[in-house]
């Protein structure tokens, strides 16, 4: 005979089990960053690899977990990274996350890079050995793709690619084995493109979207929280935030999370830009509008008569002229506020983010103390077609936000940040502000801080320069 106790228990057992388990299937990965102890300088490489990047100037070529994975901030909010294994047995690389570009590649141990025929050295300081992976496999061809700031080339290849917990089998990525000086800091390996196939130079399907075809995502979306570093001194790497696939991470955002369809067929992941005010003035978007959201680009790129119109509403703002054309210096004691809608809320970005550092008076052309300003002006003719991007959303505005990027329906989601998500970073800088979100028909408001860096990739990340965020 069945006793009470045991009676209770066999009618409670399916409620219990039918209780939702805290992300379940979700992981979470870190990112991590690193620092450059001169970012200003290299802005204008930064800017022309993104101008190439997006087709300004002519380029040759070319459902069931989450995992959180910890993201690498790379030189004061240039770039962010986290690592992927390759081969069996794995080996280990930290690589560019980028939103802005599909291709997954790695140096190997054959890679140089070369700034003069007879000056040659490795391309990073750790590099894929092929022969030591049983399941490499590699194509006779060769294949190159050009970005702003240089280029890479080496062999289409498949190997198993582990990242955050998932394994794909038979992934295709580019084993690059030379790569121009000054393209990649030699910290990283290489970058893992997170947009769609449809951009893929390697015509290949990304690892994300990999998972997603065998449904071994437990929601068919990844997610970003993004650490501020910008005016922190100088670092090589830091913590940086999380990536999470398959799943978003509830404890750094507070409220909804905003959805916004995309902007055309699945590419870049784009959205239109609604509405902007700087300084609390309305600024016109202009009738190109379409933005490509990118991690892999450090700086927000805008067409030049909307970029001329924003720092119009900054006192004191000057154009930067020769390599730093594009760019815009105003006073450093300015706090510049400015608060950007993709047609839902409004989202301000913190004037820390703002500020990329202090312009040298030989640039500048003043004795007054300015500072670049991060946003400039991308140009007015970035590649043709209903798809491609006047705007690049980068991590000025990225920082401020939880973003998501929902391939079914396809979307990219933001959300504020939640208090414990806005940390105080080291060193004297300020707490990183969750950021506010409000009517898209409320005024566009900002607030207070400090200092910041640049970099600029869109699709693929690289080091502009020291390491600028660059592009695929």
């Amino acid at each position: 005979m069945i006793s009470l106790p045991q009676l209770v228990v066999v009618a409670l057992l399916p409620f219990a089990l039918a209780a939702p388990q805290p992300d379940a299937g979700v992981i979470h990965v870190p990112i991590v960053k690193r620092s450059q102890t001169d970012r200003v300088a290299n802005l204008p490489k930064a800017i022309e690899a993104l101008r190439t990047k997006y087709g300004y100037q002519h380029i040759n070529v070319k459902r069931g977990n989450t995992a959180t994975i910890p993201i690498t901030d790379e030189e004061n909010d240039s770039s962010y990274s986290a690592v992927v294994s390759i081969g069996t047995p794995p080996q280990s690389f930290d690589v560019v996350l980028d939103t802005g570009s599909s291709d997954l590649w790695v140096a190997t141990s054959s890679c140089t890079y070369c700034e003069s025929p007879n000056s040659c050295t490795n391309c990073a300081s750790t590099q894929f050995t092929t022969s030591k992976s049983s399941t490499f496999e590699s194509s006779s061809s060769s294949l190159q793709i050009t970005y702003g700031s240089g280029a890479v080339q080496g062999d289409p290849a498949k190997d198993t690619v582990t990242f955050g917990g998932f394994t794909v089998t038979q992934q295709e990525f580019l084993a690059v084995s030379e790569i121009t000086s000054g393209l990649l800091d030699s910290v990283l390996s290489g970058i893992m493109g997170l947009g769609f196939n449809t951009i893929s130079a390697l015509n290949a399907t990304p690892f994300w979207q990999a998972l997603y075809n065998a449904n071994q995502l437990s929601q068919p979306l990844f997610s970003f929280y993004l650490e501020r570093y910008i005016n922190d001194a100088s670092m090589d790497t830091a913590p940086g935030g999380t990536l999470t696939l398959g799943g978003t991470n509830s404890s750094l955002y507070q409220g909804s999370i905003e959805y916004l369809s995309l902007a055309g067929s699945p590419s870049y992941w784009l959205l239109n830009v609604n509405s902007l005010s700087v300084q609390g003035k309305t600024v016109s978007v202009g009738s190109s509008s379409l933005a490509a959201i990118d991690t892999g680009t450090t700086l927000i790129a805008a067409p030049s008569a909307v970029t001329t119109d924003i720092w119009a509403a900054v006192p004191g703002s000057i154009a930067l002229t020769g390599s730093y054309a594009g760019l815009y210096a105003y006073p450093c004691s300015t706090n510049v506020t400015v608060t950007i809608s993709f047609g839902g809320s409004a989202w301000t970005i913190d004037p820390a983010d703002m500020n990329i550092g202090t312009v040298s008076g030989s640039v500048s052309g003043t004795t007054s103390e300015m500072c670049a300003g991060g946003i400039f002006d991308i140009g007015t003719s970035i590649g043709s077609g209903s798809n491609v991007p006047t705007w690049v959303i980068g991590d000025t505005f990225l920082k401020n936000v939880y973003s998501v990027f929902r391939a079914e329906p396809a979307a990219v989601g933001f959300a504020q940040l939640s208090s414990g998500a806005s940390t105080t970073t080291s060193g004297s800088s300020s707490p990183n502000p969750s950021s506010t979100a409000t009517s898209s028909s409320s005024p566009l408001l900002g607030a207070a801080s400090t200092n910041m860096n640049i970099a600029i990739p869109l699709t693929l990340l690289a080091s502009v320069a020291a390491f600028f965020t660059l592009l695929l």
